[in-house]
């Protein structure tokens, strides 16, 4: 079940079949996509590794990168990475119930947001769609709406952002499913 050398195709048949909607909807979610490749697979990547399934992850790498050339890979793992600090943060100030912290500056680094695309040649629009789909896998109601105000008003449609959250599902599930079949081996 490691899904090692095998992508994205190792990891569908690494499934188990009680998964048969993920395993269908892994390969549907990035084959049949109004999603630019950038789109899809940087989304990908980053939710898996937000995810943190290793299997997953490094199958997700594999196939990204026949898709896309290495500095969207990069920009995708720095979208999750600023997105897991983000998240917590966002979520914790909101989940308080006062508004009073949602006041407080951050006082967060946060820079990978404006340098991680232009450092990679890539649109920021694609970039914070990916924090969106990160924010979806860890569930940041705050950064959600956020993100997903800045591609729409970047010129991103409704569905573009719809590609994006079913992705961020399906490679979630996809990892749930890993560990769950790891833990229980």
């Amino acid at each position: 079940m490691s899904g090692d050398g095998a992508g994205i195709a190792g990891i569908r048949a690494a499934l188990p079949a009680y998964a048969k909607d993920i395993k269908l909807n892994l390969g549907a979610v990035l084959d049949a996509t109004t999603l630019t490749p950038t789109q899809a697979w940087g989304s990908a990547l980053a939710c898996a590794v937000a995810a943190r399934n290793a299997a997953l992850l490094r199958a997700v790498a594999e196939t990204a990168a026949a898709h896309v050339p290495p500095p969207v890979l990069t920009a995708a793992k720095a979208a999750a990475a600023v997105m897991a600090m983000n998240n917590i943060y966002y979520r914790a100030t909101h989940l308080v119930g006062d508004a009073a912290y949602q006041a407080i500056p951050a006082r967060l680094r946060m820079q990978a947001i404006a340098t991680a695309p232009r450092e990679a040649g890539v649109d920021k629009a694609d970039f914070e769609l990916w924090c969106l789909a990160v924010s979806a896998v860890t569930g940041c109601g705050t950064c959600v709406e956020s993100h997903e105000r800045t591609v729409r008003g970047a010129g991103m449609s409704r569905e573009q952002v719809h590609e994006a959250l079913r992705i961020a599902a399906v490679v979630h599930a996809a990892a749930v499913v890993l560990d769950a079949e790891a833990a229980l081996a």
